[in-house]
């Protein structure tokens, strides 16, 4: 069973995180133990505990006597960040082709998830979007049967979810185009298209990259 100050550092450093990912602590962001404490109704240890692990993650970068500050997303983090996306869905996708495609279940799946794309798109609902397009690309890794990528999918995710709600951000008009890549991916699943479906994904990609 967790300790009270094991729960306090839990619930500082998810609350913390979320906001670095969403944006709404943009990078350069200086962060004190004593403000969010205040904030979250907590003493300073448990603060300093999630201010640790975030920084072990390279969120933060710790300033003696001043804090933290949110680590911003550089250009060469975020072309490290897609190139390993891209590595991860592409071999994901090979393995779920060469297994025939989708399957029934699977293919509901994606169908529901684009549903619910179009309906965040309508309302220009960023967040809603940010998570059902990770859950997209999710479904895909899946379904290609290999845990290890999985695995590494996971990895990368909190990142993954940062460059996302960065680029969305950006312009309103990147929901559209997302989910168009997304409904055009989709059919390349469905249709057994490799070749355009691999052409799509570097694209996709091509967006974030261009954006940032």
């Amino acid at each position: 069973m967790e300790s009270k100050t094991e729960v306090a550092a839990e619930r500082a450093y998810v609350t913390t995180k979320n906001g670095i990912i969403s944006g709404a602590l943009p990078g350069g962001s200086l962060l004190s133990e004593v403000a969010v404490s205040a904030d979250l109704g907590l003493s300073r240890t448990p603060v300093h505990e999630a201010f640790l692990r975030l920084a072990a993650e390279q969120l933060l970068d710790l300033q003696p006597r001043r804090g933290a500050v949110v680590r911003p997303v550089t250009p060469s983090e975020a072309a490290d960040v897609l190139a390993m996306r891209h590595a991860i869905e592409a071999a994901s996708a090979a393995q779920l082709f060469g297994k025939g495609g989708p399957d029934d279940a699977v293919r509901a799946e994606i169908d529901e998830n684009l549903a619910r794309q179009r309906d965040f798109v309508a309302v220009e609902d960023v967040d809603g979007f940010v998570d059902v397009d990770d859950e997209f690309h999710l479904l895909v890794v899946r379904a290609s049967g290999n845990p290890i990528a999985e695995h590494f999918y996971e990895q990368l995710r909190a990142r993954q979810q940062r460059l996302r709600n960065l680029l969305l951000r950006i312009d309103p008009a990147n929901l559209r185009s997302s989910l168009v890549d997304h409904e055009e991916l989709a059919a390349c699943l469905r249709d057994g298209d490799t070749d355009r479906y691999s052409a799509l994904l570097q694209a996709h990609f091509d967006l974030y990259q261009g954006a940032l």
